[in-house]
């Protein structure tokens, strides 16, 4: 069940990058995060009133809160990196941020098994390839690689600090739901910088209301993703869970492949193939 959820929340984080990278070609980063958070807590508010959630608030609920402030300032330290070098070296350096929760699980004692350890260096290497690394051009600004990795580890934090934030169904909603809400106004805060330094709000054409629907798919995805991911982490060994949860850039590498129709290079298909083969290393061991 581990690897089910966790390639569950692969599918559904690479969907929204996908569905994210899309709308940011027409509106602004910050607008699409801050629209689309807005909107997913509107949803988790609903269903945390409806499931009475708030039985569960209890001392646990700080470590949403930490991953609510950590979130905004990795996607916007990713963004930026997104924006000063190239992508085929910040997609796969991006994902090196699965060694916090590896990290976290190994020093809570757990052990993989050595096909295990094997899955995960496979999974972890077909995942950097699948992001299409860029292995020629002009050098990477330093700055570059910096906020790249401050993305990547703030990343691999949230995916330990939100496994920890609740241990039931209804306390996985309220945990969710008080991430979102602390990131939705960190995420405004940032957006209001932007605009004070002269940058854009939203396109030419007004409010983007036409993508609404676009909007609320990337935060719901988004959300459910985290849900799915804290069930993985909490059924099996976090080891496995982060790995296989951190194959998101071959679903987005593969959506944009489907949708879009772009032509995947050579060495990002034999990343897709060299993460499958992980994957069933890790659900086998």
């Amino acid at each position: 069940m581990t690897a089910l959820f966790a390639l569950a929340t692969s599918l559904l984080w690479g969907l929204a990058d996908f569905g994210g990278g899309l709308l940011t070609r027409r509106t602004p980063a910050l607008t699409v995060v801050v629209v689309s958070q807005t909107i997913a807590v509107a949803v988790l508010g609903v269903i945390v009133v409806a499931t009475g959630g708030w039985s569960e608030a209890g001392p646990q609920l700080w470590f949403a809160v930490a991953a609510g402030l950590v979130g905004p300032v990795a996607l916007i330290c990713f963004y930026k990196a997104l924006a000063l070098g190239p992508m085929g070296v910040v997609s796969p350096l991006g994902t090196v941020g699965v060694a916090v929760p590896v990290g976290v699980g190994l020093l809570l004692g757990e052990r993989p098994g050595l096909v295990q350890v094997v899955g995960i260096a496979v999974a972890v290497l077909g995942v950097v390839l699948a992001g299409g690394p860029q292995l020629r051009g002009a050098p990477v600004q330093r700055q570059t690689i910096l906020l790249t990795l401050v993305a990547a580890f703030g990343f691999g934090t949230v995916f330990a600090l939100i496994a920890e934030a609740s241990s039931t169904v209804n306390g996985l909603f309220l945990a969710l739901f008080v991430q979102r809400l602390v990131e939705v106004p960190t995420g405004g805060l940032a957006l209001y910088a932007s605009v004070r330094r002269g940058r854009a709000a939203l396109p030419d054409d007004g409010f983007p209301w036409r993508s609404l629907p676009a909007l609320a798919f990337v935060g719901l995805a988004d959300v459910a993703a985290n849900g799915t991911y804290v069930v993985a982490a909490q059924r099996g060994p976090v080891t496995v869970a982060a790995v296989l949860a951190s194959l998101y850039p071959v679903v987005t590498a593969l959506a944009a492949r489907g949708f879009l129709r772009e032509r995947l290079r050579t060495v990002q298909a034999a990343g897709a193939g060299l993460a499958l083969v992980g994957t069933v290393l890790l659900a086998a061991g």
